[in-house]
């Protein structure tokens, strides 16, 4: 074998392990995000079902307003 040949393969070994070393640590985190997805996924499902009566809010605010503007109207046919 002549030394470019040499030279090559060792260019192509040290590039595929520069490789290797990049991907695995890729491919764990990946691995990790996966086993947490689940619960990640079930904490959004249950902020979702918390969080759903928040839009009725105008709804109880605009019945808040209607019940003070009857007492307002009370208290001042009270004399109030």
């Amino acid at each position: 074998m002549s030394t470019g040949w040499v030279v090559g393969f060792a260019i192509g070994i040290v590039v595929v392990l520069v490789v290797v070393a990049l991907v695995v640590p890729i491919l764990l985190l990946a691995r990790s995000i996966g086993r947490e997805a689940p619960l990640i996924d079930g904490a959004l499902r249950d902020a979702v079902r918390h969080t759903a009566p928040l839009a009725e809010l105008s709804t109880t605010i605009e019945h808040a307003e209607v019940i003070v503007a009857g007492l307002r109207r009370g208290r001042t046919r009270l004399g109030g």
